[in-house]
């Protein structure tokens, strides 16, 4: 384990999603840079064959990913959404909210730092607004520096994620 490893939060979901890249990888992916390697080995001379070096530089990216993967969910601790109090915001929380200088509703889902994903709403614990609305309520105010400015935020609704298993 390395040095820097350390228990990261995750959302059933995200979770689930670091299984399945980790799934992909190892049992298609891997199958078809082999594929890909065998098939540049018949071209010919190894040191000049574009193709081969090609296959073995996807083949290191995707051995990292691997181990990065596996390293990732070895330190996931999963958060129990359903012991969550839904009234107050927390990591696997849904939050929708007012900005106030916009005059718009945007909705937030709150999730550990490797599962943020803001062009999908998925804004991490740990980003300014995150970090803001953790432990607030409906009703509740927030004034967050952004990189834009201050951003002038009410907490209009809290629930969670609703899974099917």
């Amino acid at each position: 384990m390395s040095v820097k490893s350390k228990q990261m939060l995750y959302t059933y979901q995200g979770y689930n999603e670091l299984l399945e890249e980790l799934n992909y990888l190892k049992n298609t992916r891997r199958e078809e840079i082999k594929e890909s390697i065998a098939a540049a080995r018949t071209y010919g001379d190894l040191s000049e064959n574009s193709e081969y070096e090609e296959a073995r530089n996807e083949q290191a990216k995707v051995e990292a990913r691997i181990k990065e993967l596996e390293e990732m969910i070895a330190n996931a601790v999963i958060v129990d959404e359903s012991k969550i109090d839904t009234s107050i915001i927390s990591v696997g929380s849904v939050v929708k909210v007012i900005d106030y200088e916009f005059n718009e509703e945007i909705e937030y889902q709150i999730v550990g730092s490797n599962e943020a994903n803001p062009l999908l709403g998925k804004i991490s614990d740990q980003s300014p607004i995150g970090q803001a609305l953790i432990g607030k309520r409906g009703g509740d105010e927030v004034s967050v520096e952004a990189p834009g400015g201050i951003v002038h935020l009410k907490v209009l609704e809290v629930s969670r994620v609703h899974h099917s298993i």
